[in-house]
């Protein structure tokens, strides 16, 4: 079987639809299934990668990360790919990617799945702030049923994600299937080269926010939490770890509140080294976003062995459950910083969540959840063929 995916955002912008569409990937190939990924180009220091296909991209307004695909080079490159080299176009974003995605599926005649993996409501709400939050929620409503109507099957990556779209009116097929953890995961970090590398004292109590610093992830609540932590642990540290357009106001906020000496911006992590040294060099992960679809860090973090302390909002509701090493807390400073407290003074409270957190990651196999994905592939491709078999044997 051969697939098409097609993304407005991978490598080496980092973040879980990158994250996710990397290890989906890499678990297909393992099971015989060719994937050829279409993806913005960014610079030319980008490296190369076994079937992907890089479009000319613009830079985005207002975010120096991320690219917008020409649509012109976008729709050339996949007109130049003969429609019987793959079998179905499975959507990752819901920009030029849906759009090149929809008309490239009907083309070649073939299915067309998408995941949702924005919650687009929200993300509107933060990037168009001058838009009212009843219009805006009006017509991210509207803008998401027209593109799940024009797909075969829906892939939500959480239970609670599932729910947000049926809520909508959505009627497309809706298939529950997270992204698992790849094996990598699981090597252990180096938290004391981490440590050392960032000038952290050993013993220091660190608190550590690893994702995109973006607006949406509600990273002030955390630096509002970590103000209420110093005043019972006043030695106590913040790492947040990531680039993103939140950065500046972050720095501004943390200024504002004398916390500069506290608060450690880390920057962007190399994925496979450095990102691993920074999880395992924390006591805890803390984590408060309202819009995840699922949320990977935070089982990054259990792989660890990381304690984590979060909210559960959306989709890290269907990974923040009982014995998964996590403490859960409401978006309520006072109440959030007490738990953090509580995880850094109690030493056999962390070995405990630890322990459970390290178990419980590994019940998300990346390479299971593939084996499910390359199923409802060969399920839809079924469908499709027999739904034109019977238009053929009709006409």
């Amino acid at each position: 079987m051969r697939i098409l995916f097609i993304s407005d955002v991978y490598f080496p912008r980092v973040n879980g639809v990158s994250t996710s569409i990397r290890t989906f990937r890499d678990d297909l190939y393992s099971q015989g299934i060719e994937v050829r990924l279409i993806a913005p180009h960014y610079a030319a220091a980008t490296p190369a990668e076994r079937d992907v296909l890089r479009v000319a991209a613009a830079a985005v307004p207002k975010d120096p990360e991320d690219r917008r695909m020409r649509w012109g080079a976008l729709t050339r490159t996949l007109d130049a790919l003969p429609a019987e080299e793959f079998d179905l176009v499975h959507i990752h974003t819901p920009f030029v990617a849906h759009y090149a995605g929809v008309r490239c599926a009907r083309r070649a005649g073939v299915p067309c799945v998408a995941t949702y993996h924005t919650f687009f409501e929200e993300y509107l709400h933060h990037y168009v702030p001058a838009l009212p939050r009843a219009l805006g929620r009006f017509a991210a409503r509207h803008f998401t049923r027209s593109q799940c109507a024009a797909v075969q099957a829906l892939i939500a990556p959480s239970e609670p994600m599932r729910t947000v779209l049926l809520d909508y009116g959505v009627t497309t097929p809706i298939h529950v299937l997270p992204t698992g953890l790849a094996a990598d995961r699981f090597r252990p970090g180096n938290g004391a080269a981490f440590r050392a590398q960032a000038r952290i004292a050993p013993q220091r109590p660190l608190l550590t926010y690893i994702g995109r610093v973006a607006h949406e992830k509600n990273i002030g609540f955390l630096v509002q939490v970590f103000a209420r932590v110093l005043a019972e642990v006043p030695e106590a540290l913040l790492v947040i770890a990531g680039e993103g357009p939140a950065r500046e106001s972050l720095r501004a906020q943390v200024t504002s509140l004398g916390l500069s000496a506290q608060v450690h911006f880390a920057g962007y992590l190399e994925r496979d080294t450095e990102l691993l040294d920074c999880y395992a060099a924390a006591d805890v992960f803390v984590f408060a976003s309202r819009t995840e679809t699922q949320g990977l860090v935070l089982l990054e973090a259990m792989a660890q062995g990381t304690p984590v302390v979060s909210t559960a909002e959306l989709g890290t509701r269907s990974i923040l459950v009982p014995g998964s090493g996590a403490l859960v807390a409401p978006e309520d400073a006072g109440e959030f910083a007490a738990a953090v407290v509580r995880v850094l003074r109690d030493a056999k409270l962390r070995a405990e969540l630890a322990g459970h957190g390290r178990a419980y990651a590994r019940s998300w196999s990346s390479a299971a959840m593939a084996r499910r994905l390359a199923e409802l592939y060969g399920q839809l491709c079924a469908q499709h063929a027999g739904a034109r078999a019977g238009v053929n044997h009709v006409t």
